[in-house]
């Protein structure tokens, strides 16, 4: 019985770790928009993907924006705070 418990709690724990469960998803449309006009007057004139990341161990939630680019061509990652839009982070992508 003892093994049985253990073999649940092991499998238990690998579909917890396991990425198939991810809860990123894509802006709704009303998202998107608020979202771009915050990148737009952050100098920023295009960028990849938008995805709130709520898989984040330990830690809170984000929008990521991967590959947004300046109009002289600098590219960066960007992280906004959910609900406020506030940027959390500005890193050059090399």
């Amino acid at each position: 019985m003892r093994i049985v418990a253990l073999a649940i709690l092991s499998g238990s724990v690998a579909l917890l770790a396991s990425p198939t469960l991810a809860k990123d998803r894509a802006p709704t449309p009303q998202e998107q928009a608020a979202i771009e006009k915050v990148l737009r007057a952050e100098g920023f004139v295009a960028w990849e993907e938008i995805e709130y990341d709520d898989d984040r161990p330990i830690r809170q939630p984000v929008w990521d924006i991967d590959d947004a680019r300046t109009a002289d061509g600098k590219v960066f990652d960007v992280r906004l705070e959910p609900g406020t839009l506030k940027v959390l982070r500005r890193a050059a992508d090399d």
